[in-house]
C-alpha cells in the first residue's frame, strides 16, 4: 500500500470516528432535551398521588407545576446568553448537575414547601441546560444536511418526551410511587454528562456581559403575579398577602422594563416590542401556553377524581392527546403550504376551542367519549404552536431569529405559569370545579382565535 493509500485510509478512519462521536454527542444532548420535556409532562398525571402523599392543598399543588414553569421561563433567555458568554459545554454540565440534584431533592421532599423549592431549582437547571444543549448541537452541525437531520431528531425527541411523560407519570406513580417520576432523572443525567464530556470538545468562550438584573426582575414579576392570583382564590382578593404579591409583581415588571432600557445587552431589546405582528404572535403564544398547561393540570385530576380512573388508565387514555400534538407539529408545514400559515392557525385554534368546550360540557365517563375532545385539543395545540412560532419569527429582522424564537418560548412558559394560576383561582374548591376550569380554558383559546384575525397578522 502506498503512502497516499495510507493517508486516505487514515483520513477515512478519522472521519468515521468523528462522525461516530458526533452521533453519540447528539444522542446525549437530545436525551437532555428529552429530560426537560419529560419533566414538564410527567408530573401532571402524578399530581393526585403527590397531593395525597404530602397532604397538599390546591394552592400548594398548583405550585408544584408553576414553580418549575416560573423558574424555567424566567431564566431561559439568561441561560441561552450564559452559553454564549462562557464555555457552552461547561454551562451545559453545570445546568445538568443542578437539574439532577434538584430532581433528587424533589423525590426526597418530605413536605410541600420543600418539593416546591426543589421544583424551582429544577426549572432553573433546565433553563440553563436546554439552550446550552441546543447551542452545542448547532456548533457540532454548522450547516447543510447534517444540521437538518440533527434538528429533525431534536424535534422528534421533544415529541417523544411529551408522550413518554404522559405514560411514565401514571405507571411510575401507581407501581413504584410518585418520587420515582423524579428519581429517573438521576441515572439518565449521569450517563448524559459522561457521554457529553467524552464526545464534545470544549468550545472557546465568546465573552461579554449578561443581563442578570433583567432575568431576576422578570422572574420575580411572574412569580409574584402568579402567587397573587392563586392566593386571591384562597385568602381573598383584598387580603394583604394577595394585594402585596400583585403589587410586588407590577413593581418588579416595571423594574424589568427599566433595566432593559439601560443595559448594553438586554434579555429583551424593547425595540422588538414595538412590532405589532410580533407582539400579537407572542400574545397568542401566551394564551396557548396558559391553555395547554392548565388543561394538563386539571385533566388528570378530573379523570382520577371524577371518572375514577387509575393513574395508569389516565396515562393510557391521554396518549391520543400527546400523539395528536406530535402529529400536528409534524404535519403543520404541509398544511401551511396548502392554505397558508394564518388560515391554518385559525383552524387549529377553532379545533382547540371546540375540544375544550366539549370537555367543559362533560363528554361522559366512558373512554370512547373522551377520544373526540382529546384529538381536537391535541391537534389544535400541536398545529397552533408551530404556526405561532412561524408567524413570530417571520417578522424578525436579520440576525434576530434566535432572539425572537427565545422570546416566544419564554412567553409560552410564562403564559403557562400565569394561566395555570388563573384557572386555579377560578376553579378552586375542596374538589376543583373542573367544568369551570375547562370552560375558562376554552374562553382563553377563543381569545387566541380572535387575536389570530388581528390586522397585524394579515400580511404574515
Amino acid at each position: 500500500m502506498t503512502d497516499q493509500s495510507h493517508a486516505i485510509a487514515g483520513s477515512l478512519t478519522s472521519n468515521h470516528r468523528r462522525a461516530g462521536r458526533q452521533g453519540l454527542a447528539l444522542a446525549a444532548l437530545a436525551a437532555a432535551q428529552f429530560m426537560v420535556v419529560l419533566d414538564s409532562s410527567i408530573v401532571n398525571v402524578a399530581l393526585p398521588s403527590i397531593r395525597a402523599g404530602l397532604g397538599l392543598g390546591p394552592a400548594e399543588l398548583s405550585w408544584v407545576v408553576d414553580g418549575y414553569l416560573v423558574a424555567f421561563g424566567g431564566l431561559l433567555l439568561l441561560g441561552g446568553r450564559l452559553a454564549d458568554v462562557f464555555r457552552r459545554r461547561g454551562v451545559f454540565v453545570a445546568g445538568l448537575a443542578v437539574f439532577v440534584a434538584a430532581s433528587a431533592a424533589c423525590a426526597l421532599a418530605p413536605t410541600g414547601p420543600v418539593l416546591i423549592g426543589a421544583r424551582l431549582a429544577q426549572g432553573a437547571g433546565g433553563a440553563v441546560m436546554a439552550p446550552a444543549a441546543l447551542s452545542i448541537v448547532m456548533a457540532l452541525f454548522p450547516d447543510g444536511a447534517g444540521r437538518a437531520r440533527a434538528m429533525g431528531i431534536w424535534g422528534g425527541v421533544s415529541g417523544a418526551g411529551g408522550i413518554a411523560g404522559v405514560l411514565l407519570g401514571g405507571v411510575l406513580s401507581q407501581t413504584l410511587g410518585w418520587p420515582w417520576i423524579f428519581l429517573i432523572n438521576a441515572p439518565m443525567g449521569l450517563l448524559v454528562a459522561a457521554v457529553v464530556l467524552w464526545t464534545v470538545r470544549p468550545f472557546p468562550a465568546a465573552g461579554g456581559t449578561f443581563d442578570i438584573g433583567g432575568a431576576a426582575t422578570v422572574t420575580l414579576a411572574m412569580a409574584s403575579i402568579a402567587y397573587g392570583l392563586v392566593s386571591g382564590a384562597h385568602a381573598g382578593w383584598t387580603a394583604g398577602v394577595t394585594l402585596g404579591a400583585l403589587v410586588l409583581g407590577v413593581v418588579a415588571l416595571a423594574a424589568f422594563l427599566s433595566v432593559e432600557r439601560r443595559v448594553a445587552r438586554p434579555l429583551v431589546p424593547l425595540r422588538v416590542l414595538t412590532r405589532a405582528p410580533l407582539v400579537t404572535a407572542n400574545a397568542i403564544m401566551a394564551l396557548l401556553g396558559a391553555v395547554s398547561v392548565g388543561m394538563f393540570y386539571f385533566l388528570p385530576q378530573y379523570q382520577q377524581i371524577v371518572l375514577g380512573m387509575s393513574p395508569v388508565a389516565t396515562s393510557v387514555t391521554q396518549v391520543p392527546i400527546a400523539a395528536a400534538i406530535t402529529a400536528g407539529g409534524l404535519l403543520a408545514p404541509r398544511i401551511a403550504a396548502v392554505v397558508g400559515s394564518r388560515t391554518a392557525l385559525t383552524g387549529s385554534l377553532v379545533s382547540l376551542t371546540v375540544g375544550l368546550a366539549w370537555l367543559a360540557l362533560g363528554p361522559g365517563p366512558a373512554y370512547a367519549a373522551l377520544v373526540g375532545p382529546f384529538l381536537l385539543i391535541g391537534a389544535g395545540i400541536g398545529v397552533g404552536l408551530v404556526y405561532v412560532t412561524t408567524l413570530a419569527v417571520a417578522d424578525s429582522a436579520p440576525g434576530e431569529a434566535g432572539l425572537v424564537s427565545g422570546l416566544v418560548n419564554t412567553t409560552r412558559q410564562m403564559g403557562g405559569a400565569l394561566g395555570l394560576a388563573t384557572l386555579v383561582a377560578v376553579a378552586t374548591g375542596p374538589v376543583p370545579h373542573f367544568a369551570t376550569a375547562f370552560a375558562t380554558a376554552a374562553g382563553l383559546a377563543g381569545l387566541a382565535l380572535l387575536l389570530s384575525w388581528a390586522p397585524a397578522l394579515r400580511k404574515q
